[in-house]
């Protein structure tokens, strides 16, 4: 999905707008059980935008030809409803905000719009009425927000690139969490006319891309002066690029918190070493008036700000919004102008303290996050976890600094970790050309699902060289299902489909996400479809260990007498299961049996 595969399959032949639809949607389908849209567009309607693009053109004239994205749902987007993440907010605008327009002017196609954290207050993508984001490569974690839907949408090859908002770091934590790019520009650069606001002061369009270059290309695309924005910047000559090293500041180590994450910890070492590896002078420096600056941001001016843009709505309509997000934005209406001028005064003060920082670096190396959290440990503590995840982020728009979130690593478990490169305002440029340096030697496109990404090439290196376990599967992992990233991601290959002897039952087990069979073998049973796949010993046992109840894998008796490790299910899960095994295996019972689709709750 990056910029370069898709004007190379087009130029080649080897793809068409039609053809790589036909893959967006599929990829979307994949992962229905993650909440990751709020609206799609019609696919027909989306089809025919696409064969309306003319045959041969120059990319001058079309320089996003026929690439699919998305936008964050507090975006306007004519056609679709504006949520905000808020169903009863919603609206239906009769024109697209102007950096929509920019993108579709050349000739990009837009998919649809993402879900966020309601109404951009959060960075951790699980404050919607829609459901929770889930990481891209482990659904326990959260996928950071509030521009939580297009970072994964972007993470999972669903579209080449997306639109979020910046307020805080909305468009960097989830970058970081995801394993993707995220561009912050500068205050201004980007039109915010048909943008919800959140402070309006302080937002920004934000980007995300699977590599740097896709993001300095888009960010010429959407850097453009707009005269209906009042927040526009008129000053907009870029800082030239430097020749040569730079000097890359570091937190002192008494400003690094990393809340227990030892390994984040780790990686954030390696990525300071890595910048010396580099051929830049990496120097320490004390941030704590940045994170002064940071604490600000839910004091007086800035939480009154929030008021002001939907204080008034959610005051009308207090069960319409999250509480956490409710509790925080009316708190802003209790503020008096006399607090407001005083954090506004704070500001200033704690702004000339932090530019005597930039006479001594060029720019400044900072976690994304100091840690990523479970979602069910943010249900338990929202306000805390959020706040952990904001440490490294928050001072920045009030600064009026720009900022390119960069992958970094990966932890044991897989998560990725994420820095981020932080400049003045106007040196996005040089950001973009460092990061370009940064990830110079990753590879430009990711890789199908971003499930256990990092452990991908090294498990089909250990499937190489070692001994090869064979698996029978017979529903979410199967070929064009929702789970089956999580073998091709450890190197898998498919060996074959068949079916089992007829032995076996097959049952729609209730309430599953997403959905799912389970095989029980009985005394009467039927033939039922499975695909074999073959993966590596250690990959095997890493995917058998990470299988739930009451599935388990157990030895299943194909039709030809071969017996394989398989899925089957523990009997007391199906008691009240219906039984679909005269649809003869779940594909043709997903394709012909209605309802089964949406198993019975």
């Amino acid at each position: 999905m990056s910029l370069a595969a898709i004007e190379e399959g087009y130029r080649s032949g080897a793809l068409t707008p039609e053809l790589l639809l036909q893959t967006v949607y599929a990829r979307i389908d994949e992962a229905a059980g993650n909440p990751v849209w709020i609206a799609l567009r019609d696919r027909g309607e989306v089809l025919a935008e696409a064969r309306a693009l003319p045959a041969h053109v120059d990319a001058a004239d079309l320089p996003l030809y026929g690439v699919p994205f998305a936008v964050k749902d507090n975006i306007d987007a004519a056609g679709l409803p504006t949520t905000a993440g808020c169903p009863r907010f919603a609206y239906s605008p009769r024109r697209s905000a102007a950096v929509v327009d920019r993108l579709r002017a050349a000739g990009a196609l837009l998919i649809g719009k993402t879900n966020l954290d309601q109404f951009a207050t959060g960075l951790v993508g699980t404050r919607s009425p829609y459901g929770p984001v889930r990481n891209a490569f482990d659904p326990a974690f959260v996928s950071g927000g509030s521009s939580s839907g297009s970072a994964v949408a972007v993470a999972l090859g669903q579209v080449c690139f997306a639109l979020g908002t910046d307020t805080a770091g909305s468009g960097r934590v989830p970058a970081g969490f995801n394993g993707i790019v995220g561009c912050k520009p500068t205050r201004g650069l980007f039109s915010t006319s048909g943008v919800v606001p959140a402070c309006r002061s302080l937002d920004c369009v934000s980007l995300f891309t699977g590599n740097v270059a896709d993001a300095a290309r888009i960010f010429s695309l959407l850097d453009a002066y707009d005269a209906d924005d009042p927040y526009a910047r008129v000053q907009r000559q870029p800082q030239p690029l430097r020749a040569g090293p730079l000097r890359i500041g570091v937190p002192a180590g008494r400003n690094l918190d990393f809340f227990g994450d030892a390994e984040y910890e780790r990686l954030f070492a390696a990525a300071a070493a890595r910048m010396r590896a580099l051929g830049h002078a990496v120097i320490e420096v004390d941030i704590d008036a940045f994170l002064q600056a940071g604490a600000l941001l839910y004091e007086g001016a800035w939480v009154a700000e929030r008021y002001a843009a939907v204080g008034e709505f959610i005051a009308q309509h207090p069960a319409d919004a999250d509480p956490a997000v409710r509790d925080i934005i009316l708190r802003g209406g209790h503020f008096s102008a006399a607090d407001a001028f005083r954090g506004l005064y704070r500001l200033e003060e704690l702004r000339r303290q932090t530019a005597a920082t930039w006479h001594a670096i060029d720019v400044l190396l900072v976690p994304t996050a100091g840690t990523i959290h479970r979602i069910a440990d943010v249900a338990s503590s929202p306000i805390v976890l959020n706040a952990q995840l904001g440490r490294y982020t928050n001072f920045v728009n009030l600064l009026d600094l720009c900022g390119l979130a960069v992958p970094a690593g990966h932890r044991s478990d897989g998560l990725p970790f994420g820095v981020t490169l932080l400049a003045p305002a106007l040196h996005d440029r040089i950001l973009l050309d460092l990061g370009a340096r940064w990830t110079s030697d990753r590879s430009a496109a990711p890789p199908d699902t971003p499930q256990d990404r990092p452990r991908a090439s090294a498990e089909r290196a250990a499937g190489d060289a070692g001994a090869m376990v064979r698996l029978a599967v017979v529903g979410a992992h199967l070929s064009g299902q929702p789970l089956n990233g999580q073998l091709t991601s450890r190197g898998a290959r498919l060996v074959r489909t068949c079916r089992t002897a007829p032995l076996y039952r097959l049952f729609a087990l209730p309430g599953t996400r997403p959905p799912k069979p389970g095989l029980v073998r009985g005394d009467h049973g039927t033939a039922i479809e499975v695909e074999v796949w073959e993966l590596s010993a250690a990959s095997f046992g890493r995917f058998v260990a990470a299988v739930p109840p009451p599935l388990a894998i157990g030895t299943l008796q194909l039709e030809d007498g071969d017996a394989v490790p398989g899925f089957l299910c523990e009997e007391y899960a199906v008691r009240e299961a219906p039984d679909i095994s005269a649809f003869g295996g779940w594909r043709a019972y997903l394709r012909d049996g209605g309802a089964a689709a949406d198993p019975p709750q």
